[in-house]
């Protein structure tokens, strides 16, 4: 090959490379190498996981007892589950379900199992039915009935108690594994009898054998009424207590954190027919608290 075009070859090569060169450098910007295949891959973003708790639930089946069945919330002795906390269509109950589902959505996709009267040992067949309608969320409030015996010696033991709602969850987790549940605790008993002990006719009602355990000789304020009383006040605290052990077990189980037990109740939340259960304006108050409960980013 003659000389000349040897050198021209020779110039063409350089030019070559020192172009590549330079595209090369612009990209990847300036003179870092060219990122890995592994290393692309770790500077995409992630996708975001699905979170456990789902704040806007489609469905709502509710269990538990007489609070639940809106019992003497609009007539003497008597249940009223359209005023219900958790799936009523009261207007100014505002339920749960409405609130999350909308008040067509309610009607359609909530259900009130809830039994007046019910215990713990109740709950695993409320569960079963509640399983039944493939819910997306389940509510639970249920505990003051086992506490509202004849004697304090009648009030569910507390490893019973235990027992019976671990059973009820283990039910549910076994059919619907994603199923939420909103645990609501029992509420302060004396704190219910200290505002209703004031009124004529609530006492007449609570004669009729409401609440007995706590309610009964609702005037007596001598040691053994004193002693009585405060032994039911601390089995509820037991009570909210395994309530919250055992939710706190359940990534998809949520507790009010004495939410309930705490709230207040005055005249206006308790029903003017036996001042013990909620009015509807106290079926309100446990509306607001489970909403806020449910739709918590956080548990």
């Amino acid at each position: 090959m003659p000389k000349r075009s040897r050198r021209l070859q020779g110039v063409l090569a350089v030019a070559t490379a020192a172009v590549l060169g330079v595209a090369g450098c612009d990209a990847v910007g300036g003179d870092s190498p060219a990122p890995s295949r592994t290393e692309g891959r770790q500077g995409r973003p992630s996708p975001k996981p699905t979170p456990v708790w789902d704040t806007t639930p489609a469905s709502i089946a509710a269990v538990g007892d007489s609070i639940t069945r809106g019992f003497d919330a609009c007539s003497v002795l008597a249940d009223c589950p359209e005023a219900s906390w958790a799936t009523g269509s009261s207007k100014e109950v505002d339920s749960l379900a409405v609130r999350l589902l909308g008040r067509a959505g309610a009607a359609k996709r909530s259900w009130n199992l809830a039994v007046s009267g019910a215990r713990m040992a109740d709950l695993p067949g409320q569960m079963a039915r509640a399983v039944a309608h493939r819910p997306a969320l389940v509510t639970v409030m249920v505990g003051a009935n086992d506490a509202c015996r004849p004697t304090t010696s009648a009030m569910t033991p507390v490893a019973g108690f235990r027992a019976d709602f671990q059973d009820a969850l283990r039910a549910l987790r076994a059919a619907l594994p994603k199923t939420q549940v909103y645990v609501a605790s029992v509420p302060n008993l004396k704190r219910l009898w200290s505002q209703g002990r004031t009124n004529p006719l609530g006492k007449q009602v609570w004669e009729l054998g409401i609440c007995p355990s706590m309610l009964g000789d609702a005037d007596a304020l001598d040691a053994a009424a004193t002693l009585r009383r405060d032994t039911v006040q601390k089995r509820v605290e037991d009570y909210n207590e395994v309530l919250k052990e055992v939710c706190a077990k359940d990534e998809r189980c949520r507790y009010d954190g004495g939410a309930v037990y705490d709230y207040r109740f005055g005249p206006e939340q308790l029903s003017h027919w036996d001042w013990f259960h909620p009015s509807v304006n106290g079926q309100a108050r446990l509306a607001e608290i489970a909403y806020r409960t449910v739709t918590a980013k956080t548990r």
